[in-house]
């Protein structure tokens, strides 16, 4: 028994003593150029969490005078009348994926260097899709909330992540180091085989939207013109183009949500779509919005889903009528209604590409800097591109102050996550009365269901962060003022 047992017990220490096999860490898995893409391709795959870029991140737009939230989270309701509090659960979603985001990044971005089996071509692009991702998470913790803590590659090394708010000045300096790195690195565009990267004019075009936020607006204009001159970012021939299966080879999308029919489900449509057509029948369309296009926009069309229009679900039935029941509001957003025909089995088609940021909106950034800079009038040639190629029946304009840039906006982008950020960007210039606009009561929307959003200077400019992280820091982190 003494022998037996002394056996057991050096088998028992030899078996533990063993070094385990197959587990990576940051020390051993970066050894080649398939490491270094792989890491990468890893970051781009948060962009489909359902709690971050794949649903909740829209949720932040809702007070907007653009739709009613509807759906059944109940902190939404929070969000769209601005009531909400520090332990709304809408708020606490994304932050976690904004900073693994920013995570995985600064993982690539110390380690990619590193390796010695890799072409210049491929390392370089990794890093700055890297760079880029990284900035994003940071853009998105700074729109949404202000004051953020910045972890540096230090704090990741010595790993301390428990760091205090760094001033938004910082962080939009944080930002515009990521980007212009990634510009350095990124190239034009890419071949079939890589469709979806983030590209050079990705991020430049993340860099004129961060400029307009800084309000440096000569930056803003020197940076957009770089995408509005190169053809690789050209606009698509029609409006409608962006929001079809087709549209993943376009040049439009700076910025997009891939995804693969039957392997990866992708959430920010099926929010949009209607319970019975197989979505959630969130976010929909408020008639103000549907008033506002002029009567030769097709942009309408291509963007709303009104009672007694029709389209194919791919249910093999051909055309179905949008009926008064499928929405409280009368319209569901058509530019995310992308279904699969009845052929390849119908339902809705999660290869469709999902539009983040797309050269229009740099084209309209570029004439808002010109007509702040320059004055009324200096927009005209680029609005009147996007006029153009929404119609040609639309009339050009003409000495277009920010009245009108402010429309085309409206329209061009509406239900793209711009609204109340662009309103909230124009309020602090008094351009708009953002309270007055929203306090307005907003029609085709039941009583019980209508929006009542009383927007409080300057408390509601920025979200709180959330409390869980407040009390996890212990006193580290301080919270957002007035909340």
């Amino acid at each position: 028994m003494i022998m037996a047992l002394a056996l057991f017990t050096s088998a028992c220490k030899k078996a533990l003593d063993l070094s385990q096999q197959g587990v990576y860490s940051s020390g051993n898995y970066f050894r080649n150029e398939v490491d270094a893409v792989n890491a990468v391709t890893g970051i781009y795959s948060l962009l489909e969490e359902e709690d971050y870029i794949g649903h909740a991140e829209t949720t932040f737009d809702v007070p907007s005078d653009d739709y009613w939230r509807s759906g059944d989270h109940g902190e939404d309701e929070g969000i769209e009348n601005l009531t909400y509090d520090a332990s709304n659960a809408a708020i606490r979603y994304p932050w976690k994926w904004r900073y693994e985001e920013i995570n995985r990044s600064t993982n690539c971005i110390i380690n990619i260097p590193k390796i010695t089996s890799i072409s210049t071509d491929v390392k370089n692009r990794s890093m700055g899709e890297a760079y880029f991702l990284r900035a994003f998470g940071y853009w998105r913790l700074m729109v949404i909330h202000g004051d953020v803590p910045i972890i540096t590659e230090d704090d990741y090394i010595k790993q301390t992540f428990n760091v205090p708010k760094s001033p938004i000045e910082d962080v939009r300096k944080q930002i515009e180091s990521d980007l212009l790195k990634a510009v350095s690195l990124l190239p034009e565009s890419y071949s079939a085989a890589d469709r979806g990267r983030v590209s050079k004019g990705t991020a430049l075009g993340f860099l004129t939207k961060l400029y307009m936020y800084w309000e440096k607006f000569p930056e803003a204009i020197a940076t957009g013109q770089q995408v509005i001159s190169n053809s690789h970012y050209a606009l698509a021939a029609n409006y409608q183009d962006n929001f079809t299966r087709a549209n993943e080879n376009s040049t439009e999308l700076l910025f997009s949500i891939q995804a693969v029919q039957n392997v990866v489900q992708n959430d920010f449509t099926v929010y949009y779509i209607p319970r019975p057509w197989g979505g959630y029948g969130f976010s929909q369309p408020l008639q103000g919005l549907a008033n506002e296009f002029e009567a030769n926009d097709s942009r309408k069309a291509a963007t709303l889903l009104g009672v007694g229009d029709q389209i194919d679900i791919g249910d093999g039935k051909g055309l179905t009528t949008f009926t008064s029941d499928l929405s409280a509001t009368g319209f569901v957003f058509r530019k995310y209604a992308v279904f699969n025909t009845a052929a390849a089995g119908g339902g809705v088609d999660h290869t469709f590409a999902v539009p983040l940021m797309r050269s229009a909106d740099i084209y309209l950034l570029v004439a808002e800097a010109l007509i702040r800079t320059q004055g009324a009038g200096a927009g005209d040639a680029l609005i009147n591109q996007i006029r153009h190629r929404a119609s040609p029946l639309l009339k050009p304009v003409s000495g277009a102050g920010m009245k009108e840039l402010i429309h085309e906006r409206r329209m061009e982008l509406a239900g793209e996550g711009e609204r109340h950020q662009d309103l909230m960007r124009w309020d602090k210039d008094k351009i708009v009365d953002i309270a007055a606009m929203y306090n307005l009561p907003i029609s085709k929307a039941p009583a019980d269901q209508g929006k009542n959003v009383v927007f409080v200077r300057p408390k509601n400019y920025y979200f709180p962060l959330p409390q869980v992280e407040i009390d996890k820091s212990k006193g580290v982190l301080i919270q957002n003022p007035n909340f």
